[in-house]
Formats: structure tokens, sequence, C-alpha cells
């Protein structure tokens, strides 16, 4: 007799999330193993659905050659994307594009609060001082966004009407968007460094963008331009972009996410009067179950019906590529 599928949940789901998915797979066994037994549950999975946030043993799972899909729940997939399942037959589909709304409002409130000196403003505050500091403007600023999939495309859509200009890179400059001035290849980014007064990083974490901003990338960059990244930190060395911001050639950095997380007290950033550090936030939202079990339905019944996933990811270049199947934006 047929073993039944089974469906193994790693992200927050609530009963009524529960219910939906379940709806969506009728004949199927979903077990919600959250963080606590993702891993002695995912051996014995057909499809795991989620994010491990803890180590799993992904050479057990794919030796025992059960577990033929992995849905996730976040758009990275370093998560994931360990040699062992790169090296399977097993597909790999991402939430990318599902959160830009909200990394788009996270690389809006970053750059907005350096440039109107929010960080300088708020210690004067703690000491009790009404004191009357410069200000940057945004309004006819040159902007490099490196990277240009769901979050990047939002992150333009919604800084163009503050009048910039708008430069971008990505690894399938194919369409250039309306927001974009021009879009270039991925190895024009010396080019794009060279002409933005602001740096936007929203590109994936792979082997080849691992450490990609060092010393060189930053010397690259316009003296007192802005750093913003809400990619993954582990894109910038973290002693580079410290010494980048305290020798004055960077002006300032906004970063959602750093290069090990949680950042260290004993970090210099948090010190820096240039910098804000938000604690890996971009993507959150009052939505963000609701919205993702939305996702995780629909490509149940796509997976189903034997039909692509939306979102099927390269595992080698570790993102979907536009050239696949990308679930229709909003």
């Amino acid at each position: 007799m047929q073993e039944r599928l089974r469906i193994v949940l790693c992200y927050p789901v609530e009963p009524q999330h529960l219910r939906l998915i379940q709806a969506a797979a009728p004949d199927a066994e979903v077990v919600n193993a959250g963080q606590e037994r993702v891993n002695e549950e995912l051996p014995d999975a057909d499809i795991f659905i989620g994010h491990a946030k803890v180590p799993v043993d992904w050479q057990r799972v794919v030796r025992g050659g059960r577990l033929r899909w992995i849905q996730s729940s976040a758009a990275g997939l370093d998560h994931c994307l360990v040699p062992e399942v790169i090296n399977s037959e097993i597909l790999v589909s991402s939430a990318a594009g599902l959160f830009a709304p909200q990394v788009a409002e996270q690389t809006l409130a970053l750059l907005l609060g350096l440039l109107r000196s929010f960080p300088a403003f708020w210690r004067a505050g703690q000491r009790r001082e009404f004191v009357r500091l410069p200000t940057d403007d945004l309004r006819g600023k040159t902007v490099g966004i490196v990277g240009m999939g769901g979050n990047g495309r939002r992150i333009a859509d919604c800084l163009k009407p503050f009048g910039v200009r708008i430069l971008a890179t990505d690894y399938y400059p194919m369409v250039c968007p309306a927001s974009v001035d021009q879009l270039w290849p991925a190895d024009r980014l010396p080019q794009l460094l060279g002409q933005s007064e602001i740096v936007i990083l929203a590109l994936p974490l792979n082997t080849q963008t691992q450490g990609l901003f060092n010393a060189e990338m930053f010397d690259r960059m316009l003296a007192g331009s802005y750093l913003i990244n809400v990619a993954r930190g582990a894109i910038v060395v973290e002693t580079a972009l410290i010494r980048a911001l305290q020798s004055g050639r960077l002006r300032g950095a906004g970063l959602d996410v750093t290069e090990i997380e949680p950042l260290s007290p004993s970090s210099p950033l948090w010190n820096q009067a240039n910098v804000i550090v938000t604690p890996h936030v971009g993507a959150q939202s009052f939505r963000r179950v609701a919205d993702t079990t939305d996702l995780v339905c629909e490509n149940l019944d796509r997976y189903l019906a034997g039909k692509k996933p939306w979102n099927v990811v390269d595992k080698r270049l570790g993102f979907a590529p536009p050239t696949g199947t990308w679930r229709p934006a909003d």
C-alpha cells in the first residue's frame, strides 16, 4: 500500500492556517513540527514547508531519499541550500517577492532616517538637547540598487516618486522596470558604485555574493555615499564596512542584517553615530503568516496537480530566476 503523503511544516502557523493547508492537501498527513522537532521530522517528510532556524541534518534527509520538495517560507534560501540539497533531485521553491512591500518600507525607514540625521537627533534627545543639526536630501540623488528581484523592483518603485535617478544591476537584466533609469548586468557593479550616492543591497546570498562588499568594493563607492543592506548580512565584510564608516568613506549605513546575527554587543556598529541597525525585521508583517499560507496553498494545488510551483529556484544560483515560473505580482 502506498504510504500517505507527509507534509512537515516549520513556520509559525496557527490553527486557521493548518486548516487551510490541510484543505489544500486533504489526503496528506500535515505535521506542524516547529523549530523544536523539525530536525526529527524531516527525514520522514515528502514535502517540507518553512524555514528551519536550527541545525538540520540535511545529509541524513537527502540520504533517506523521501523528501521531494522544499517550499521555503522565506525569500533567502541559505537555510536549506546546502551542498547535499543542491546536488539532489529535491525541488526547491521560494517566497521570493512575497514580502517585497515590507522590505521596501524597511529600506525607506533606514534610508530616510539616515538622510534626516535621526541617529544624531535621537542621541541628542536622550541628553534632553534640542539641537538643530545638518540633514541631507533624497531628492536629486542617484540610487544604485544591487539585485532586481521582487524586493529590488519594489524598492525602485517606492523610491522613484522622490525624484531620484535609479541605476540597477542584476543577473538577468532582461526587462528594465519603468522606475529604473538604467539596468545593467551584474558585472557592471563597479560602474554602478562609481555613480551612486546611495547603494541598496537587495541581492541573494550565494557563493558568488558572500563577502562581495569587501574593502575593494567600498573603495569603489563614491566618497560620502550611503549603504543600505536589506539582503543578507554575509554579503558585506563587516570589518571593511566599519573601516569605511570610521574613515568617512561612507557617510552612513542602514543595516537590517549583519554578518553574524545577532550582532555582538561589542560591535563598533552599535556606537557609530551614522549607523542605524535593525534586527532583521525587513520582512515582518502583521499578515506574514497569512500571506505565506496563501502561497503555500497555491503551490500545493499546483504541485499536487503535476504543475511546477511558483518561484522554482535554480539551486546553484540560490534564487528563482525570472526565466522560470514566477508568482504573478499583486
